[in-house]
């Protein structure tokens, strides 16, 4: 939703002086034999960008004869494997793979849906719902309507559209009829016009939208956060609540999601995962400072204390260390 003609800001670059001969002869070195030498793995591979793991994984397999990919899934375990084989993928591989994940079997992960869809740019959704398509043989709108429901189902299928205003004019008195339409819809009524929220937030530019919510304040005295909250229930307001981050500041909300997936008893092992490796060469320079000025304390500390071996050695080399 914000990155549009930014430069990245990830913790992972292209690697200098990039030789995908050695790091594949390193990586078979590294799984020769007994016994695997993680280290060498995290050293390679959290530290050389998605491209240029490709031409490792296409190196590997030119010397080698063997999938490079398929060699580290026998070798490692557990959530560290996880994050590694994530890693392989590009970001667009990456995105559709964690939408299958999140709507095959029994129950669905909603809180990835919400993630993946709010956050991301219309050029994004559309080569997302393309590559879907490609790789699983359905159309992920039909998908996602077959596992949802309700509101919930309609702002989905409205980001699912990939649709969002991008202009950046904005004329004063459209922002303030929509402000006074999502109080009506709000507020000021005896029940709530969900519709009303799902159409505004869902479909207007992140510029338009900010003087919308700074309108919205003067009319109501309230946040759009705290009338979401209170006018709304379950995936709907997680997701309404998700778009409205992200509108404000997409590593502000990775911040806060990052936290959330750590702070109290048991971590959120698939959240971390999905918004490091995601993130990791789009924003997370961003994301670390803001999770140090909300929070008072580094996404590194946090990691450190919250995980645990090899797994979180791969993701501190991924997060890049503290906030200068």
């Amino acid at each position: 939703m914000a990155y549009k003609g930014k430069a990245p800001r990830g913790t992972i670059k292209d690697y200098p002086n990039f030789d995908a001969d050695n790091d594949a002869q390193l990586l078979r070195k590294a799984m020769k034999g007994l016994g695997t030498d993680e280290s060498a793995i995290i050293q390679i591979l959290t530290t050389r960008s998605g491209a240029q793991r490709v031409k490792i994984c296409l190196q590997y397999k030119t010397l080698f004869g063997k999938d490079l990919i398929e060699d580290l899934m026998s070798e490692l375990g557990g959530k560290f494997e996880k994050l590694i084989i994530g890693l392989m993928k590009t970001p667009l591989q990456y995105d559709v793979f964690e939408l299958h994940n999140a709507l095959k079997g029994a129950g669905t992960d909603e809180k990835c849906l919400i993630e993946i869809l709010a956050s991301r740019t219309n050029q994004e959704l559309r080569a997302i719902i393309r590559a879907y398509q490609q790789e699983y043989g359905k159309d992920l709108e039909e998908h996602i309507v077959s596992d949802t429901s309700g509101h919930f189902q309609r702002i989905l299928v409205i980001l699912l559209q990939a649709n969002r205003d991008e202009s950046t004019a904005n004329d004063e008195a459209t922002v303030k009829k929509d402000a006074q339409e999502l109080f009506q819809a709000g507020e000021l009524k005896c029940g709530t016009d969900e519709s009303t929220f799902l159409t505004i937030i869902g479909t207007k530019s992140a510029p338009y939208l900010e003087q919308v919510f700074a309108e919205y304040m003067k009319i109501s005295g309230y946040q759009i956060e705290e009338s979401i909250s209170s006018e709304t229930s379950g995936s709907l307001r997680t997701a309404l609540l998700a778009i409205v981050k992200c509108v404000r500041s997409v590593p502000e909300y990775f911040a806060i999601t990052l936290h959330n997936a750590m702070q109290g008893a048991g971590t959120d092992d698939d959240t971390l995962i999905r918004v490091m490796i995601s993130r990791s060469e789009v924003d997370l320079l961003d994301i670390r400072e803001k999770f140090q000025s909300i929070y008072g304390k580094s996404l590194f500390s946090m990691i450190k204390n919250d995980t645990s071996g090899d797994y979180r050695n791969a993701l501190l080399s991924m997060c890049g260390g503290e906030v200068k």
